[in-house]
């Protein structure tokens, strides 16, 4: 209770902070290192039709690599969420950015189908471990009146990584036969930021105090706040005694049976469901779009021109979001978000002009890259700092599990009823999530951590004031 008592303290110190150079600094680290890890996880999406005719990879073969990246990444989420919980963030976020810098080379140097899935695994293993755990550090800094605009200016930057990706397909992929490991080679500059993360991103206090840390704890915060101008208190935390040395004493270790035998079973499985759903239709759709449209007759210059011109609009839609995901409840926003999209993608669906193609591809980027700070910061909210890591990224990472089987549904979709039918699919994934969340789901805006998952059953109730 002590611990407990002393870690609301904390993070209430957190929470009257100033946004700060501080602030910014870890905005810039976490969303720098993940904007090259985009560039490399995305990168396969288009090289892939160039990849098909060099190699003479057929589409079960592209849905081979694909499939099984994602089971790279279900396990990086899984792995660095349990990881996160029980031996820190930083140390957690540094090792995934290892081994993605290690496995990104191996990327560039692959010669066949099975090297590249083999390599393609690994980065994903890697920056979805990363991800994961990006996401909970921000989240455990921020106040909570900043936490969703932070989080959405982090995925703005990060999502430039696509555009990125799509660009670099696009000028660099035709001109020579070797300019896929070029596109792959970009991801390596992520090595800049993976120092900055070294430099400028401190262990969560929130952490820290979970596991009875409170003297390093309260050193961190002290720190943060001299750094946003406040005076530390003199007193700082009354709790020496409070910190446990022996083993037998420390806070239990995190254990993914809790996600659903225990209390936070129904926002565990609110936020899989949102995941799931929502992963599954954006990550079709960003896969399989340049593919799908050159299997409707335009040549490859014409579908990385397209590709990378819709994947231009995903920083975009993260920036639209900045004004709007904590002014409003994030699960209803989400809703909206979702049947926009659902409805976008069914025009997406019956149009077959460059022209037309372009203006409602985008319009499904925006949307979609619109959602994603908003499942973010939802999924790393609404579980204690003890478990969180491991239930925002467990959640994560099963819906992984399901773009494992994805890609392969996708071409037998294709194959068996047609063009359309794929996206009257990812429309319909689109707008569940959404639903799922009102329906089930605890209100977060604008609470503190603590609060929010305080009591898993009486934040489900509306509040009586807005």
């Amino acid at each position: 209770m002590a611990v407990t008592l002393q870690t609301a303290v904390l993070g209430t110190r957190l929470d009257r902070l100033p946004l700060s150079p501080f602030h910014r600094r870890l905005v810039l680290a976490l969303a720098g290192m993940i904007l090259f890890e985009w560039v490399e996880t995305y990168a396969f999406a288009f090289v892939a039709p160039a990849l098909r005719e060099q190699w003479d990879m057929p589409l079960s073969t592209v849905a081979v690599v694909a499939g099984v990246g994602q089971l790279g990444a279900f396990a990086g989420g899984v792995l660095a969420g349990y990881l996160a919980d029980r031996v820190g963030r930083r140390r957690t976020m540094l090792a995934c950015v290892t081994l993605y810098c290690v496995a990104t080379v191996g990327c560039v140097l692959v010669q066949n189908p099975w090297q590249l899935t083999a390599a393609h695994t690994a980065t994903h293993l890697g920056a979805q471990g990363m991800a994961v755990v990006a996401i909970v550090v921000l989240t455990e800094f921020v106040p909570a009146a900043a936490r969703g605009r932070l989080q959405t200016y982090k995925v703005a930057i990060g999502s430039l990584g696509i555009p990125i990706a799509a660009w670099a397909g696009y000028f660099l992929v035709p001109q020579w036969t070797w300019g896929w490991r070029l596109v792959f080679g970009l991801g390596l500059f992520g090595v800049v930021f993976a120092v900055l993360i070294h430099r400028w991103v401190p262990e969560s206090p929130r952490w820290l105090a979970s596991r009875g840390r409170l003297a390093e704890a309260d050193a961190i915060v002290r720190q943060v706040e001299v750094q946003c101008g406040f005076q530390p208190p003199a007193d700082g935390l009354p709790a020496p005694a409070a910190t446990t040395s022996d083993p037998a004493e420390s806070p239990d270790r995190p254990r993914i049976s809790e996600l659903w035998t225990g209390a936070h079973r129904r926002n565990f499985l609110v936020v899989t469901t949102m995941w799931v759903t929502g992963l599954l239709a954006y990550s079709a759709y960003n896969t399989w779009t340049p593919t799908l449209l050159a299997e409707t007759g335009l040549d490859l210059d014409d579908t990385l021109l397209l590709s990378a011109a819709l994947a231009t609009a995903a920083p975009l839609g993260a920036l639209v979001a900045v004004p709007l995901i904590d002014r409003w409840d994030r699960r209803r926003t989400q809703l909206a978000l979702g049947a926009l999209s659902a409805i976008a993608l069914l025009l997406f669906s019956l149009v077959r002009s460059p022209a037309a193609v372009l203006v409602l591809g985008c319009l499904v980027t925006l949307l979609f890259q619109m959602a994603v700070p908003f499942l973010q910061v939802y999924s790393a909210e609404i579980f204690p700092t003890r478990i969180r890591a491991l239930g925002s990224g467990t959640a994560n990472a099963l819906s992984r599990i399901f773009n494992f089987a994805a890609p392969m549904l996708v071409a037998a979709v294709y194959t068996g009823s047609g063009y359309t039918a794929v996206f009257v699919l990812l429309a319909a994934l689109s707008a569940t999530g959404g639903l799922i969340a009102v329906r089930f789901g605890p209100r977060t805006t604008g609470v503190s951590l603590e609060a929010a998952a305080a009591d898993p059953v009486s934040t489900h109730k509306e509040p009586n004031t807005p």
